[in-house]
Formats: structure tokens, C-alpha cells, sequence
């Protein structure tokens, strides 16, 4: 990770004291939905005008907000949203943790599988069947050429699949949680959160 980066709005000491922003080279950060409802993006984006501070401080090389097919190397902070429920979901874990030097699990679905998970009280073919029964067709199981993801037959938590290196919960984590956790991450501090700010839902 890129040596710590100062604030782009210091506390000023003066009256009239400029703005300084450091010639260190931005965080690659990266967002990545998995099997989940999105919230958690949406509120990455309510971050409203703090996002022009992290576009400050940080690129965004990956994100289901961005048109960018293909996860990068080299990324410094992986914020993972969602559930791992297919083996595209799998795939796609593994080698953001390949990648990424921080990996943040983003939300309750990626820290406990959250609503997701709740398919794991059932077998994988009664969910199937119930849910295409009353329709045309036979329950889809995924396919070779890979269009559609096979299911995988539990829905799991993001550390149960690769290594986490910090939990951010919430359903969705608010605004104001986001960015205590993003903020300290691109300047290279440890993840301190208030109590308030560590609850589920």
C-alpha cells in the first residue's frame, strides 16, 4: 500500500491555510457485488460529497458502478459485498484475495451470509424445485459454457471461502460506518469502530 497519504482537508491552524494534498500515488481501491441486494453499494454511494474526497485519494479500479470486466491486480482495498452462491461468486473471491492487499468483508451478507444463506436450511434441489416448479421448464443447475452459475449447495460467508482482513457490518452498513472504515483504511490506519457502528442489521 502507498505510504500514508495526508488528509485533503487538514484542520486548518490559520486563518487562510491552503489545502494540501499529498504527491503520493492514489489507493487502487476496488467494490465488488456478490450475492447480495446491492444495499451496500447504495450506500457506498449516499457517502454523497465524501466521495469527491475519496476520488481525492483514491482510483476506483473495480466496481459494479464502473463498466471494468476484468478484477485487477495490484489493488490496495477490496470492499466485498455480498454472499458466496455460485461458483462465479467463488471464482471471483478467490481472486480478488489473490489481488488485493486489504479485503474488507462489506456488509452482513459477506460477514454471515445473511438473507442469502437462509436457502442452507433446505437442500440445493428442494429449493429449485419449488421455486421453478410452478413454471415452464426444468430447474436450471448451471451449464457447461458458463452463461449461467451453478449453484453452490450452501451459501457461505465471505472468510469461510478466502482470508478477511476486516469486517464491516450492517444491512446495509450506514453512510456514516462506510466511511469511518474506508477513510482509515486509504491512509493506511487500523479499522477502529465505535461500538454504535459494529451492530448487525
Amino acid at each position: 500500500m502507498p505510504n500514508r497519504i495526508e488528509p485533503i482537508h487538514p484542520e486548518p491552524t490559520l486563518p487562510g491555510a491552503k489545502v494540501v494534498i499529498s504527491n503520493a500515488p492514489k489507493v487502487r481501491l476496488a467494490t465488488v457485488w456478490l450475492g447480495g441486494c446491492s444495499g451496500c453499494h447504495m450506500s457506498f454511494l449516499d457517502l454523497d460529497e465524501k466521495l469527491l474526497d475519496l476520488a481525492e485519494l483514491a482510483d476506483l479500479v473495480y466496481s459494479p458502478i464502473a463498466d471494468i470486466k476484468e478484477f485487477p491486480h495490484n489493488v490496495d482495498v477490496a470492499l466485498v459485498e455480498g454472499a458466496i452462491c455460485n461458483n462465479d461468486h467463488l471464482e471471483l473471491a478467490r481472486q480478488v484475495r489473490e489481488r488485493s492487499k486489504i479485503v474488507v468483508s462489506f456488509g452482513d451478507c459477506a460477514v454471515t451470509g445473511n438473507v442469502p444463506s437462509l436457502r442452507n436450511a433446505l437442500g440445493l434441489d428442494d429449493v429449485l424445485t419449488n421455486v421453478y416448479h410452478e413454471g415452464p421448464g426444468k430447474a436450471p443447475h448451471g451449464s457447461a459454457d458458463h452463461v449461467m452459475p451453478q449453484l453452490l449447495p450452501k451459501v457461505l460467508p465471505l472468510h469461510q471461502v478466502v482470508q478477511v482482513d476486516v469486517f464491516l457490518p450492517g444491512c446495509p452498513p450506514s453512510p456514516e460506518r462506510i466511511w469511518a472504515a474506508v477513510s482509515s483504511l486509504i491512509v493506511g490506519d487500523a479499522v477502529i469502530l465505535e461500538p454504535a457502528m459494529r451492530t448487525f442489521g
